[in-house]
């Protein structure tokens, strides 16, 4: 068979198959129609449901980024000789925590499935600690610190406000538990050498001095850049030097 004659065949390969498909088409033509329709249909179903879900994360922004400001407003006297900048301020701190927990609460209610739903219950928890709500505030931290991975920030943020909360209530051995395994997880969102400092200086409030000196001699050496490495180095050498007088 020379070239031209397989060139002809493969002609008659194509010609043939456009005929059967053209036949085919013809033969089924409503059930073409459907088809066409269907996909056309599901290509619209996508595209509005990614333009409802993309106006429903600028809401739930939107939203967060107001209780934020209220969140962050200055309090009447707060700064004695600075001048308040423009915008709300709040006469008293339990006014303030006040107002913004409830704009929180309303954005994790309506969005609590969307990232910015997430962070709102993080936020509602620390107002809740700040208006002095305590088993409250640790109960809906528990409840985010244990949803979602361990790498992802709403969670790791709760884990470190637990510790804070069991810090603040004077329930020390729980909070170096807790700043412990967040120091020792390399996945986690949060600054470690934020961590550490934090570790050791609640150790030494524990009066665990030994164990304080190693915190503060592994966050040197761990993150020897870090703006608490200076001042890590300088509470381990005190240390040492009392243990040693």
């Amino acid at each position: 068979m020379n070239r031209q004659e397989r060139h002809h065949i493969k002609q008659d390969d194509l010609v043939s198959g456009i005929e059967h498909v053209t036949r085919y088409v013809r033969a089924h033509q409503q059930e073409v129609k459907l088809t066409v329709a269907a996909v056309a249909v599901g290509g619209l179903a996508v595209l509005g449901f990614t333009t409802w879900r993309h106006s429903r994360n600028s809401e739930a922004e939107q939203a967060l980024s107001a209780a934020l400001t209220t969140f962050h407003a200055p309090i009447a006297g707060e700064n004695p000789g600075q001048t308040p900048p423009a915008g709300v301020q709040f006469a008293t701190a339990a006014e303030k925590y006040g107002k913004a927990v409830g704009e929180f609460d309303g954005v994790e209610r309506r969005y609590g499935s969307l990232p910015a739903g997430k962070r709102a219950g993080y936020y509602a928890a620390l107002c809740r600690l700040e208006l002095g709500q305590g088993p409250e505030a640790e109960k809906a931290l528990s409840a985010l610190a244990a949803s979602g991975s361990r790498s992802s920030l709403e969670p790791a943020l709760a884990r470190l406000a637990l510790a804070d909360l069991y810090r603040r209530t004077g329930k020390l051995d729980q909070a170096v538990s807790s700043y412990q395994l967040l120091a020792d997880d390399a996945s986690s969102a949060v600054p470690r050498d934020y961590v550490l400092m934090t570790l050791s200086s609640t150790l030494e409030e524990a009066h665990k001095l030994p164990e304080a000196t190693a915190s503060y001699r592994r966050l040197a050496d761990e993150f020897p850049s870090s703006p608490y490495a200076p001042e890590a180095r300088q509470r381990a050498s005190y240390l040492e030097g009392g243990a040693q007088g």
